[in-house]
């Protein structure tokens, strides 16, 4: 999940690395989401934050979280948990 404030937009040059990674692996194993921090309570803790935050999940249950747009961190962060 790309959490983003609505002040600055989710983080549109990471949609081509999760496009990328997700014709390698395969579409049924990664999804890919945007959220807007001051819409969802869940959230709140990122608010206020110039730097995206992606939230990583596996069976429902939060598995890391990577912030800033690091392409190599966030592709390794993704491939560990697939």
């Amino acid at each position: 999940v790309d959490v983003f404030q609505a002040w600055c937009g989710p983080c549109k040059p990471v949609v081509n690395l999760f496009q990328k990674i997700r014709n390698e692996v395969g579409s049924s194993l990664l999804h890919f989401a945007v959220a807007e921090a001051d819409s969802v309570d869940a959230l709140e803790r990122y608010r206020g934050q110039c730097e995206p935050v992606f939230l990583f999940y596996t069976g429902g249950e939060l598995v890391a979280v990577v912030r800033g747009a690091d392409a190599p961190l966030l592709q390794k962060t993704i491939l560990k948990h697939l």
